[in-house]
């Protein structure tokens, strides 16, 4: 129900179909497909064996996440672990088979549930855990020679696990976290503080999405809202309640002022929608994909305005472009693979290969063969030069703002760098820890360390066991104390019927 013809476009929605019954649907749902387009024939292709990673035992926990997170340097995947959350950190020409002892980064108590590589520093990752915590890690040059226990910045704030992680588009050293406490703390890492509490959501948050200057932040929820919110004050602008179309992920169409959801229909088909961000009224289309239950991971080229489609569970990728009048969506094509996949990291641009036409790159989950397998989107070009029309100037690896600059209320679009001119160019940015003090963080008059609930379960112990001795104590103190206060009253009296006083 609602598959997409191969190779051809999708079903179009009730407002767009033929007004005669007459007409032939068939023709109307192949017409786009033959409109000019320089991506028509933009085809996957799988890396080598020796180029992908091997041996790597990917976790096997159930958090609708991507567990994987690349940048031009590093790899990272989170692993299954006992006794805590760990993730690996590789060195992207570090290819082929990894060995079982290979260095972990084991900080956490609790699994790791996100993990995401600072934007402007390659060797900044952050991770966010079951046990409470977000945490800051600095992998040093060339890669881990040893586990790495100690973080850079251990930032508590959150009173439940933490599902999600996003470092703000533009602006350095700010991180936005989501816990199962229904809040979106705003850190600023110059400090090592949260700054900001979002605190309108009723359940626990899905998904996070900034549009392209970090001005606005959409979320998708568990109560089957999706809101845009103005995220330096926390009021949500707009605010839509998916019934027919429960959200799960959502992403800003770069400078497009749309969203695009991903969710499940009333007749329980992956479905996805298109949403105009200054009126959630209505989605301006709605599309159903296919009848497979696994969640659709969507992801948005802002350069090419292409969107991917990548179903959790199943070994496909449909991809479409994207334009501002209708249809809006144009299928192109779809990529299959028979093994499928947990989750997909992506290579941000200035890591592409541009000689070969690269345009996207996934970096795909395969646990069964315990597999990390790199996928290039590639333009098929017959010269070799640097093909400028695929590549404009997209946003590059310096921050366009400083946090103060930022939670001052000011905005600005990223800064842009050339793919022809030293893309490969590092960031001469460094990231400087806070020196921080035990003290009470108070965000929005609300003190988030008081009563931080412990993150494992010999925490809960220790923490029984010692209120069990502070009891005790108190108990006995206070027996003391009567015992003390009858003897002070006897005193009394015998004072008041001394003869003396008489």
């Amino acid at each position: 129900m609602g598959l997409p013809p191969r190779g051809g476009q999708l079903r179009e929605s009730p407002p767009h179909l033929p007004a005669s019954p007459r007409s032939s649907p068939i023709a109307m749902s192949w017409r786009p497909q033959y409109r000019s387009s320089k991506f028509r024939n933009v085809y996957g292709k799988v890396a080598n064996r020796e180029h992908c990673f091997d041996g790597i035992p990917i976790t096997k926990n159930v958090h609708d996440n991507h567990f994987c997170a690349v940048n031009a340097r590093f790899l990272a995947i989170v692993t299954e672990s006992a006794g805590g959350g760990s993730f690996l950190v590789i060195p992207l020409e570090q290819t082929g088979r990894i060995e079982p002892n290979y260095p972990k980064v084991c900080g956490h108590q609790g699994n790791v549930l996100d993990i995401k590589w600072n934007p402007f520093i390659d060797n900044i990752i952050a991770s966010c855990s079951e046990d409470t915590s977000v945490r800051i890690w600095e992998i040093p040059e060339g890669g881990l020679k040893r586990n790495m226990t100690e973080a850079l910045l251990e930032l508590h704030g959150h009173s439940r696990r933490v599902g999600l992680v996003e470092w703000h588009p533009t602006t350095n050293n700010i991180l936005f976290s989501a816990g199962y406490d229904y809040k979106v703390l705003i850190w600023n890492l110059d400090v090592g503080e949260p700054v900001k509490m979002i605190d309108c959501h009723s359940d626990v948050i899905l998904c996070m999405s900034f549009n392209t200057d970090g001005s606005l932040l959409t979320t998708t929820c568990k109560d089957k809202k999706l809101r845009v919110i103005e995220p330096r004050s926390g009021r949500v602008l707009q605010e839509a309640n998916c019934k027919n179309h429960r959200v799960n992920r959502v992403v800003f169409l770069g400078n497009m002022k749309r969203l695009l959801t991903t969710g499940v229909s009333r007749w329980n088909t992956r479905q996805i929608a298109l949403w105009d961000q200054e009126d959630l009224s209505m989605p301006l289309i709605e599309e159903e994909i296919d009848g497979l239950s696994g969640l659709l991971f969507p992801f948005y080229d802002a350069d090419t305005h292409m969107l991917y489609l990548a179903g959790k569970g199943d070994g496909n990728i449909r991809y479409y472009e994207i334009s501002t009048e209708k249809p809006y969506l144009s299928y192109l094509m779809e990529f299959r693979s028979p093994a499928p996949q947990k989750g997909l990291g992506v290579m941000p641009k200035h890591g592409l290969d541009v000689s070969a036409c690269e345009v996207f790159r996934f970096y795909k989950l395969v646990t069964l063969k315990g597999l990390i397998e790199p996928i290039s989107m590639i333009v098929p070009r017959r010269s070799d030069s640097y093909q400028e029309d695929i590549y404009p100037m997209t946003p590059g690896t310096e921050p366009a703002l400083t946090p103060d600059e930022w939670l001052g209320g000011i905005d600005r679009d990223p800064v842009l760098m050339s793919l022809k001119e030293g893309y490969k160019k590092s960031s001469k940015m460094v990231f400087k820890a806070p020196i921080k003090e035990k003290k009470s963080v108070v965000v929005n008059g609300i003190d988030l360390l008081e009563n931080v609930p412990p993150r494992t379960e010999n925490e809960l112990l220790r923490m029984f066991f010692r209120q069990q001795d502070e009891i005790r104590r108190l108990k006995e103190e206070l027996a003391q104390k009567d015992i003390r206060i009858r003897q002070l009253q006897l005193e009394l009296k015998n004072l008041r019927n001394s003869p003396k006083n008489c």
